[in-house]
């Protein structure tokens, strides 16, 4: 599996459906140029876990734009998908009253350039594509930042679900060290102190040890 982080995050173009009801048709990362992203991937529509994430990050959208942070989320499905779930009420299992964009991955080439594609594929000897188990996306996460670059993902199996808070950390973490020059230790939360990276003293510790 290709790790990401440090390289500069797959560009693409595709349906969405955005603020919940509108269609539009050439979607893409570009738009958000100077800002930092979260980017997260699930299997499917109309599910059992997706929806509960789906509103986590609807609940927590205003600490995200707060961070001039915008989300988005991709999955495998159409936009005509992705538009009914958007209109089914959350008591019937549905995800209305996310605002966020929901990209359309139809040809599964976003999932697949992201590495994140669940599913073996490939061509027999007739040229025939072959396919082993459903061609769909894990439940995977990355934070972009304001240079387009990947700075942290995080790819779960489909039963499990992810922590939106830890999303929020994270991104907490990057712009602290952006702006502090400070790294961030284990367990660290906004408000607590960072640690500056002492090479030196590093070095002199080893050397002594």
């Amino acid at each position: 599996m290709a790790v990401l982080v440090g390289k500069k995050a797959p560009a693409f173009n595709a349906k969405a459906v955005i603020n919940g009801v509108e269609i539009v048709d050439n979607f893409s990362l570009e738009q958000y140029a100077g800002k930092y992203v979260i980017l997260f991937f699930y299997p499917k529509d109309f599910t059992f876990v997706c929806p509960t994430e789906l509103h986590a990050f609807q609940e927590k959208l205003d600490e995200f734009k707060s961070r001039n942070c915008e989300v988005i989320a991709v999955s495998t499905d159409t936009e005509q998908s992705h538009w009914g779930w958007l209109q089914m009420p959350k008591e019937r299992g549905g995800i209305q009253g996310v605002t966020y964009p929901i990209v359309a991955d139809t040809n599964k080439t976003i999932s697949f350039n992201y590495d994140v594609l669940v599913g073996e594929w490939g061509y027999n000897d007739m040229g025939q594509m072959e396919a082993e188990g459903e061609l769909v996306a894990y439940r995977a996460l990355f934070l972009i930042d304001r240079d387009g670059k990947v700075r942290h993902e995080l790819v779960n199996d489909l039963p499990l679900g992810r922590n939106v808070d830890e999303a929020i950390r994270i991104l907490d973490a990057l712009q602290f060290n952006e702006e502090n020059g400070e790294v961030c230790p284990a367990n660290w939360n906004k408000g607590k102190s960072g640690m500056k990276a002492d090479h030196a003293g590093v070095a002199a510790y080893l050397s002594e040890h």
